[in-house]
């Protein structure tokens, strides 16, 4: 029988931007580990670092969208001027 390697999954940008997040709030927030249980903490964690993710990708794609337009709206005018 032959061996399959397994690559590691790739993860998308929401995804990688969440663990990031998730990552520094735990570590902010490792003094208060003890008084809320690490269960808690993480589900905590994990709500916050969705509730930002999502937000941070909203607004990045508004500036994609944004700068689109303006470049959009810049090449019909050179374009008028001509």
């Amino acid at each position: 029988m032959s061996q399959q390697e397994t690559a590691a999954p790739v993860l998308s940008a929401k995804k990688k931007v969440r663990q990031e997040i998730g990552e520094k709030l735990a570590g902010a927030l490792a003094e208060y580990k003890q008084e809320l249980g690490e269960k808690k903490l993480a589900t905590r964690v994990k709500e916050v670092s969705k509730l930002i993710s999502r937000d941070l990708l909203k607004i990045s794609k508004k500036r994609q969208h944004k700068t689109k337009k303006t470049t959009a709206k810049k090449t019909v005018k050179a374009v008028v001027k001509k």
